[in-house]
């Protein structure tokens, strides 16, 4: 006998004549839906070039109250009227196509299970799905060019089999965690770019540069010492790069020598040689263009911190890079600017208690080549219980020493706990998943010598925070940022779910079906679930639950959960075994 589960699966089902959606007219929780509740639309069929498909989950996400709280004021949503042309929250989207049109069905099936890669540009514009493309906060939906003709080719990612509803659509948070890990910063001089070399008077040391100055479109020279002024010359002349010379600059020159060589879009590239002053470089790094290079070669530390722009680090891309050299070229290319935890070391979670910090904490302690010691922060005590309880068997499995801290506790500073714990040399590394720029500056003073910080929330560009940047080049410091994602992240996280070296399901702390996704949205508003809350648009009358709560509506459930209340595909499977109803 075939199970509900199987049909579900097997989409042995007819296709409904209507569905319930939850459209957003506007700012505000009450413009979701119409006086609480979703609506009833007719489900569509689609066009010779359109995509029915049947959204499985949904993942309720931060970015969702965002657009709750601005309205047509979000940048996404270009100040469209949402009263006449609402959109439809849920980006985090697991989905199965239902029917092809009929241009489409070389390329697609019923039957095929796919994910959303939400971040979507056509033309250079953002388009994004679940903002200015109505999201997965339905149960059927059309699907065209808007998703599959991105800039990028098509945005939806096909499935592993073995990959459940609730863990596909977590790919999405999941892949912004992957992403922090990735290297996202140029780290090479640009082909065809502008370099501006920037010296101090009087430095009479020899400098090389034994590799990347024929990739310069044109040189800058400022107080240039004659040795490397030489290789440039040499350089200019084989590869016929043009080359301008400004001496006697001072902090004071920088911006209009960048507006001049530049139209204020910054360079692509500084190399600044035995920097001494803190303020100099802040003021040259902030003619780094976006994905910029910020290169310091020195032996002296600077006189003081940088107040870099940690917005910029995060969503610009820039990259500090150096080295004492005396060759330029070193500070340049991936072996000496990592972007990986490093392994068996020590690691620093700020944040942690939140869906997103819990990932990263879970993903350090699954990775193979993960730090040894982990010392995760939060403000909020029940979240620290809910950390101890969630992860400290996991960390035990992999053997990690896992340590849950407030950074208030009025016994003993975070300081002291850091400095405690790597016998006083600080972290290797630091991630942040606060959006506070004096947090990330507190973060930046835990780490060593050759640390890397890791900005993962965002702050506004132009914000700028206190860091030593002396260690960028006497020692290895890394500073790195990242926001959003690529479809190859998604695929990462999937990669490593099908090998088991990572289990996004842990991250699900409450579900619900269709008729309480609103209810869900408050929930995230108000903090009520320590995880991620998924929604089940195909199971309407699931009530809002955390999986603590399972065994007083669904024992059959709660028996399928994994140790430490973890969500499973099983625990999946039966819950729609038990709530599906076709």
């Amino acid at each position: 006998m075939t199970t509900n589960y199987e049909r579900y699966r097997a989409i042995a089902h007819p296709v409904p004549n209507e569905a319930a959606v939850w459209n957003m007219y506007g700012a505000g929780l009450d413009n979701i839906g119409r006086e609480g509740h979703p609506e009833s639309v007719a489900v569509p069929h689609p066009s010779p070039n359109q995509l029915l498909v049947r959204i499985d989950s949904v993942g309720l996400c931060f970015s969702d109250l965002k657009i709750i709280k601005q309205g047509n004021q979000h940048p996404k949503l270009y100040q469209r009227d949402l009263s006449k042309f609402p959109t439809r929250l849920g980006h985090e989207v697991s989905l199965t196509i239902i029917e092809v049109g009929e241009n489409l069905k070389v390329r697609f099936a019923p039957g095929q299970r796919y994910a959303v890669q939400p971040d979507i540009y056509q033309q250079g514009k953002s388009m994004a799905y679940g903002y200015t493309v109505p999201g997965g906060l339905t149960q059927y939906h059309l699907i065209g060019s808007e998703v599959l003709e991105s800039d990028d080719g098509t945005c939806l990612l096909p499935l592993d089999d073995n990959m459940g509803y609730a863990e596909s659509a977590l790919l999405e948070p999941w892949g912004c965690v992957m992403a922090a890990y990735t290297q996202r910063r140029r780290l090479q001089p640009k082909v065809g770019g502008i370099m501006w070399l920037i010296g101090q008077a009087g430095d009479d040391r020899v400098y090389e540069f034994s590799a990347g100055l024929e990739r310069v479109g044109k040189f800058v020279l400022s107080d240039v010492p004659q040795s490397l002024r030489g290789l440039v010359d040499e350089a200019a002349a084989r590869h016929h790069i043009p080359v301008i010379v400004r001496d006697g600059v001072s902090p004071a020159d920088y911006a209009a020598i960048a507006d001049e060589f530049t139209a204020g879009n910054g360079f692509d590239d500084i190399v600044a040689l035995a920097p001494r002053s803190a303020e100099a470089v802040g003021a040259l790094a902030r003619h780094i263009a976006r994905r910029g290079i910020l290169n310091l070669v020195g032996q002296l530390p600077l006189d003081g911190l940088v107040n870099a722009d940690v917005g910029r680090l995060h969503y610009d891309y820039i990259a500090f890079v150096g080295g004492r050299g005396p060759d330029i070229a070193a500070s340049y290319g991936e072996a000496r600017n990592r972007c990986e935890l490093r392994a068996a070391g020590s690691m620093l979670l700020i944040g942690a208690g939140g869906p997103m910090g819990q990932m990263h904490l879970q993903r350090a302690i699954e990775h193979p080549n993960g730090p040894q010691l982990i010392i995760a922060t939060d403000l909020n005590d029940g979240r620290l219980a809910h950390l101890r309880l969630r992860f400290g068997g996991l960390a035990e499995q992999h053997k990690r020493h896992l340590l849950v801290v407030n950074p208030t506790d009025p016994d003993q500073s975070l300081k002291q706990i850091v400095m405690a714990q790597t016998a006083e040399r600080g972290v290797d590394d630091v991630v942040v998943c606060a959006p506070a720029a004096e947090i990330m500056a507190e973060g930046a003073t835990l780490m060593n010598e050759s640390g890397m910080l890791i900005l993962f929330a965002g702050v506004p560009n132009g914000t700028l925070a206190p860091l030593n940047v002396s260690n960028v080049y006497l020692g290895n410091a890394q500073f790195t940022g990242t926001s959003g994602l690529t479809i190859r992240d998604q695929a990462l996280v999937m990669e490593s779910a099908v090998q088991k070296t990572l289990s996004p399901g842990r991250s699900v702390a409450a579900i619900g079906g269709m008729g309480v996704a609103r209810d869900g949205i408050q929930a995230l508003m108000e903090g009520r679930y320590p995880g991620k809350i998924v929604i089940f648009p195909q199971l309407p009358d699931v009530p809002l639950l955390s999986l603590e709560e399972l065994q007083a509506h669904f024992p059959a459930v709660a028996a399928k959960l994994g140790p430490d209340y973890a969500w499973t595909s099983d625990a999946e499977s039966a819950l729609i075994e038990a709530a599906w109803r076709k």
